[in-house]
């Protein structure tokens, strides 16, 4: 298999020799955000709302953004262009960058940039037609989920939960209320109408959650944000997840109990059928 180019401080240059210094306080710290884009037939999936929160993640932490909305696409695109699969998933990745390892912001340092792709793998169509498995846990993480942050232990432990369990996903709740999974959104239906949870520090606002929000408008479905008790969702109609790389994808059990009559219902096909069309053009 061929090497594939990747994006690393101003080259292109093949994954295998892509290297950064071991105090980069990325690899020392977490210390960074990332965004990740998909592609689909060469063309970049709803770019100004991941640019738009990859600025944010930065400012957050107070990363000066390196690059304005226009370099970071030209410099996906050259990424992209480099490989032969026409729906990719574009990485984007910036650390504050290389200092002695010391807890405080240094001054004077420049952020590392690095930018990947692989090919789009899309769930199954045995997984839209059946639903998934999905566990539940308690949401153990730091409080500042809104942030696209490298530091992803706590995803990376409830995404493990999830391995162990023979689910697809870790549904997190904090406080008895629902927050999000290790790696997507979480979405209730409830006689017809489609709740989230609240755009606050406690969820990453995936890029799909604006999106589901138009997708219910031109659908008519009845939509609501707020906090919702552990005990709605398992007495849910339907669970959805969404995510770049699932889209939207039913869950038919939590912790082996089914959910709805057991099936993917109504609102998941309206809506992946209105997702199909959006990202169709």
């Amino acid at each position: 298999m061929q090497d594939p180019l990747v994006y690393l401080n101003g080259e292109l240059t093949p994954l295998s020799e892509a290297k950064i210094p071991v105090l980069d306080r990325g690899f020392i710290f977490g210390d960074g955000v990332y965004e990740v884009i998909p592609m689909y037939a060469r063309k970049l999936f709803r770019a100004k709302h991941h640019m738009a929160r990859l600025a944010r993640s930065l400012g957050y932490i107070g990363i000066p953004n390196p690059y304005d909305e226009e370099g970071w696409l030209a410099l996906a695109g050259k990424v992209a262009a480099a490989h032969p699969a026409d729906d990719q998933l574009i990485y984007m990745q910036v650390t504050r960058g290389v200092a002695k390892r010391a807890h405080a912001f240094p001054k004077d340092v420049t952020p590392t940039i690095f930018i990947m792709t692989n090919p789009l793998s899309l769930p199954p169509a045995q997984a839209l037609k059946d639903g998934v498995a999905c566990v539940s846990m308690e949401d153990k993480r730091w409080l500042h989920c809104h942030i696209k942050s490298t530091s992803l232990l706590g995803n990376v432990l409830a995404a493990q939960h999830a391995a162990e369990n023979d689910a697809v996903e870790a549904i997190q709740f904090r406080d008895g209320y629902l927050t999000e999974a290790s790696a997507s959104n979480v979405w209730v239906v409830k006689n017809g109408t489609l709740l989230a949870p609240p755009k606050d520090n406690l969820i990453l606002e995936g890029i799909r959650y604006g999106l589901i929000e138009e997708l219910c408008v031109a659908a008519g479905i009845s939509f609501e944000s707020r906090r919702i008790a552990r005990d709605e969702v398992f007495a849910a109609d339907e669970i959805l997840l969404s995510s770049a790389s699932k889209e939207v994808l039913p869950v038919v059990t939590i912790d082996g109990k089914h959910i709805g009559a057991g099936v993917p219902g109504p609102v998941f096909q309206a809506l992946y059928s209105a997702y199909q069309q959006a990202k169709a053009g």
